[in-house]
């Protein structure tokens, strides 16, 4: 089970309670919100997307969207998602908890400027009904090798 690949990926940098688990879906970023208590901005919602014959990560605030003409800049294409069942034989994590953490070999992740506003946010763990609470430093450090990007916009 892919939370239980995350858990111990973050017990090994010494962050496995922050996970927080839940009785209900926490698979959009409204019910994600709904289930930690937080401002739906907070969540760090990761998005998947093809990027040659790579899979990237961007994760970014909850309030933000891709902004394609920044994407195209930094990436050279396109945005194309992922379709839902790519995620978890590409990814490693499902639909609903794809997260940047205990990855399959060939996902890029990176971490988009719009979770830097925030002391805390909230990215899945690898199931539907899972998060974990970290502050910006402790994503980077928990999904190195990762790099920082500005491709979104805040609506």
């Amino acid at each position: 089970m892919a939370i239980d690949k995350v858990k111990a990926f973050l017990r090994e940098r010494g962050m496995e309670e922050r996970v927080l688990e839940f009785e209900t879906s926490s698979a959009t970023v409204e019910l994600a919100a709904q289930a930690v208590g937080c401002e739906p901005a907070r969540i760090a919602k990761t998005l998947s997307f093809h990027v040659g014959d790579r899979v990237a990560l961007v994760v970014a605030a909850g309030d933000a969207r891709i902004d394609n003409p920044k994407y195209k800049a930094r990436f050279g294409c396109k945005a194309k998602m992922l379709a839902a069942d790519e995620a978890e034989p590409l990814i490693g994590h499902g639909v609903g908890g794809v997260c940047p953490f205990a990855l399959n070999e060939g996902v890029d992740v990176f971490l988009d400027e719009s979770l830097r506003r925030f002391d805390t946010v909230y990215p899945a763990a690898g199931n539907a009904a899972s998060a974990v609470r970290l502050t910006p430093d402790e994503l980077e450090r928990c999904a190195a090798p990762c790099t920082w990007v500005d491709v979104c916009k805040v609506v």
